[in-house]
């Protein structure tokens, strides 16, 4: 295996520790929600505010993590500069942003059907914000090749975010019944959703605090020249990252308006955002190799030997996923206990998310081409061109097929995307992907899917060991043709 490979490897498993085991704790909770929320319309008030909350972060960020990466990486630019205008042009609109959110929540509320609880508008206003103004100092850190203080704080965010949720759902109900006067004072207890909420502003203001010594480090200068010509490379990543992001949220937007009924629609969110958890692994490894690999292009297309370190990437990123895909899909039969019995009626859905996860990735791995030319115009029209198919298929499907017409929506946008993005990459920046290989691998994992998903012999743990022999199947596969284990 290529020495950058093995350094990509490294990096994405390191960064790894922050976003796949920190979803996965994160994922953890999905249990607990989907447990004492047992009116799944709930947990569909909170798929939808969080659909939002991720859209407006891509808006408050406006593509300059990626614009700090490369002008960091430029030769005639100072690196701290870049770093404080970023902070200075990011941090003032999160600034605003946030006194926006706090001054109109509840005309904001009222039109979003949340008229009753102003205060969610609010506390996701400044989290939202908080989380963006940090995304900058984060992006340092992986520009400066620290993966582990990276690692270090988001999971301490994390965990922040667990142990506060534990604390409102279900020690605070346990002290309300044993001894009120302990919590009488602050704790409603039909409150419920809204400590979700609460207990993200306590997390994303913990982290904003530890982050000050890599924020208070350098001298707050904003350059206005390389500040517009930041803006001229970053602005078009922001078209990017808004059609991008409502390819992954505009279903959970837009679902309570498509729908015929909206009280249906808030239950059926529901069951729909618990089952789009379980296919979260997927994301969870997408994100890891996204952190490392980002930052990796950059430095790899100095590298005489880069575009074909880009095409080993793309071959081992498209084994594990299919890996990935066949684990979480052979295994259903045990994973469907991480929601409750209200919400698994919506696990066939599953897979057909795991796939759309599995064409971000790719497609993700195929924008290399328009960032290291400078053409990021590109990715906005691919990701508009996702996104607009999203919306007419949501539209179109949603009323007859629920949740599942939201699945496939998604699910035919990346696979449109991933295969113009292939066709305009290799003309103007060709890379030899080992198509061919990467095709076996595929067949393979489809085949096996066929036979681990429809073919039932009406007893679990008898599926379950059919379904293991299959992947064992995959896994030797591997390892004779690309994971020999003497090296």
């Amino acid at each position: 295996m290529p020495r950058q490979i093995v350094k990509l490897a490294k990096e994405t498993a390191i960064y790894g520790v922050s976003s796949i085991v920190g979803r996965f704790l994160n994922w953890c909770l999905v249990p607990l929600y989907a447990y004492i929320l047992t009116n799944t319309a709930d947990y569909g008030a909170v798929t939808n505010l969080y659909g939002w909350t991720a859209l407006l972060l891509v808006i408050l960020t406006y593509g300059m993590e990626t614009g700090l990466f490369r002008f960091a990486n430029k030769q005639e630019e100072n690196a701290d500069a870049v770093y404080s205008s970023t902070l200075i042009s990011v941090g003032s609109t999160s600034l605003l942003f946030a006194l926006i959110a706090l001054v109109f929540a509840q005309s904001i509320a009222n039109g979003m059907g949340y008229g009753n609880h102003p205060e969610y508008i609010a506390m996701l206003g400044v989290t939202v914000a908080m989380d963006a103004f940090g995304a900058i100092p984060f992006a340092y850190l992986r520009y400066k090749n620290r993966p582990y203080m990276f690692a270090g704080l988001k999971l301490a965010m994390i965990a922040i975010n667990i142990v506060f949720n534990l604390f409102f759902l279900l020690a605070c109900p346990w002290l309300h019944t044993h001894a009120p006067s302990l919590v009488d004072w602050f704790y409603k207890p039909d409150y419920g959703v809204g400590y979700i909420f609460v207990a993200n502003v306590i997390s994303s203001a913990a982290v904003t605090l530890f982050l000050l010594p890599f924020i208070v480090k350098v001298k707050f200068k904003l350059d206005w020249a390389l500040l517009k010509r930041m803006l001229a490379y970053s602005l078009p990543l922001l078209l990017l990252g808004i059609a991008g992001i409502m390819n992954q949220t505009i279903d959970k937007i837009l679902f309570p308006v498509i729908y015929p009924d909206y009280n249906q629609a808030m239950k059926l969110l529901g069951i729909y955002g618990a089952n789009s958890k379980i296919a979260m692994v997927m994301m969870m490894f997408t994100q890891a190799f996204r952190f490392a690999y980002e930052p990796f292009i950059f430095a790899q297309h100095k590298d005489a030997r880069s575009k074909e370190a880009y095409s080993d990437a793309m071959k081992y990123f498209v084994i594990f996923s299919l890996f990935l895909v066949l684990a979480m899909t052979f295994y259903i039969d045990i994973l469907k206990y991480i929601i409750g019995p209200e919400y698994r009626q919506g696990l066939r859905v599953v897979p057909i998310i795991l796939v759309s996860y599995l064409f971000q990735g790719v497609f993700f791995n195929l924008s290399l081409w328009y960032k290291l030319i400078d053409k990021t115009i590109w990715g906005a029209y691919l990701s508009g061109i996702g996104f607009v198919v999203t919306l007419l298929l949501n539209i179109l499907l949603v009323p007859s097929l629920g949740y599942f017409g939201s699945a496939w929506a998604a699910f035919a946008a990346y696979f449109v995307i991933m295969l113009l993005s292939y066709y305009f990459g290799q003309k103007y920046f060709p890379i030899n992907y080992q198509l061919k290989l990467i095709g076996k691998y595929t067949l393979l994992a489809a085949a096996l899917f066929c036979l681990g998903w429809f073919v039932d012999f009406r007893n679990t743990p008898v599926n379950l060991l059919f379904r293991t022999l299959l992947l064992i199947a995959f896994l030797y596969y591997m390892i004779r043709r690309d994971f020999p284990l003497k090296k």
